[in-house]
């Protein structure tokens, strides 16, 4: 758990921002070496051109690709447990994108009467994330209010993001471990700070960071390759892009966090 004091501000970055062109890198990216640089990339089938506002976005993940650490996530990992959930794939994750990786986007794709190039572009991520969402039912009521949302649950280590009741996107995170679990509770985003450093650890790198709850706060990860794989000191975590891609839809906005599901 990070403690912060102060007043709320809230700090902007460019729009229209191309996933896989960043205008300005995360603190500690370096824009060139991004993983997510593949989506102009000459690859089988048609490119996409997508902003990270655009509803269940991710960049293009295609064969050799691979997440080689906190700044190259290129969404591989995710990609595998998606597919996984979807029930077409049933390789190991290991965050390299090979044949078997290959064989079972061709089969997503196919069973959603998407054109099977085995490369998961902008449309199969669409449908991919939008159907494994997890405990769908479970989502607590106030998290279809009016407004904007962002749900936790802790023990599906799922953020899902919603506007007016409506689902825009979803994301893999960590929360705090066993004994500074992040607090279960709705509360409103009251600082905002797009390059925070910790106080308490630090100076540790917390980019993208929205505040909700004491020191507790939605930011990008300088530390998580595996969101299923260790844990936070109470905030949530997520991959530095998401970080990102939260704060273009939502930061300048207000922004509704509510926390449930048992501890995992």
């Amino acid at each position: 758990m990070h403690k912060f004091l102060g007043v709320l501000t809230a700090t902007t970055i460019g729009v229209g921002l191309l996933a896989g062109t960043p205008a300005s890198a995360a603190p500690g990216q370096r824009p060139a070496a991004s993983a997510s640089a593949g989506i102009h990339a000459q690859a089988a089938g048609p490119q996409h051109r997508f902003t990270m506002r655009d509803r269940f976005a991710r960049e293009i993940v295609r064969e050799g690709m691979s997440d080689q650490g906190v700044y190259k996530i290129a969404h591989v990992r995710e990609l595998q447990y998606r597919l996984r959930w979807a029930r077409v794939y049933r390789g190991p994750v290991t965050g390299t994108f090979g044949s078997m990786t290959k064989v079972a986007v061709q089969r997503y794709q196919r069973r959603e009467g998407l054109t099977a190039y085995g490369v998961a572009n902008h449309a199969t991520w669409a449908h991919l994330l939008r159907d494994t969402i997890r405990k769908r039912g479970q989502i607590p009521r106030i998290c279809r209010r009016a407004g904007w949302h962002a749900c936790y649950d802790r023990s599906m280590h799922q953020v899902v993001l919603l506007q007016d009741g409506d689902y825009r996107n979803t994301w893999l995170v960590r929360g705090g471990a066993s004994d500074r679990q992040t607090r279960i509770g709705t509360h409103t985003v009251y600082y905002r700070d797009v390059d925070h450093k910790s106080a308490t650890y630090d100076g540790s790198p917390m980019p993208y960071a929205q505040f909700f709850d004491g020191g507790e706060a939605l930011h990008g990860s300088g530390f998580m390759t595996d969101p299923f794989y260790d844990h936070s000191h109470g905030c949530i975590n997520m991959y530095i892009e998401d970080a990102r891609q939260l704060w273009m839809l939502t930061s300048k906005k207000p922004l509704i966090v509510t926390v449930y599901g048992a501890w995992d």
